[in-house]
């Protein structure tokens, strides 16, 4: 996924540490407060003990809510957390390693990588 734009409200997110990812067809209310992506090839189900890497910059994966995968499938979307929780608090919630969220600008590349095995 490349980075093609950031709304104006996304620092305030990621002050706390949240970072919001829509593809293309996210709505302006929420393109506002999003990072938007052009999409990607991911296939399969994001699993815990995959990454999620903002540049050369990765998480692991150590929670997912119950509608997560759903929203990526189908609208690009993740509420990535990183808190170091291993148990969602919201259903559309991704829950990474508390590291510090790498600096995001446009044509940043955010990857998904499955657990080696």
């Amino acid at each position: 996924m490349r980075v093609i734009s950031i709304g104006p409200y996304v620092s305030e997110f990621l002050d706390h540490n949240i970072l919001v990812l829509f593809g293309q067809s996210a709505p302006d209310e929420l393109a506002e407060f999003a990072v938007i992506h052009d999409g990607g090839t991911f296939q399969g189900s994001l699993v815990i003990g995959d990454s999620i890497c903002v540049g050369s910059e990765c998480a692991t994966v150590l929670a997912i809510g119950p509608v997560a995968n759903k929203n990526l499938e189908l609208l690009g979307h993740l509420v990535v957390k990183f808190s170091g929780e291993t148990e969602p608090e919201m259903p559309g919630d991704v829950c990474v390693e508390k590291v510090p969220i790498p600096s995001i600008e446009v044509g940043t590349i955010i990857t998904i990588v499955g657990e080696q095995p």
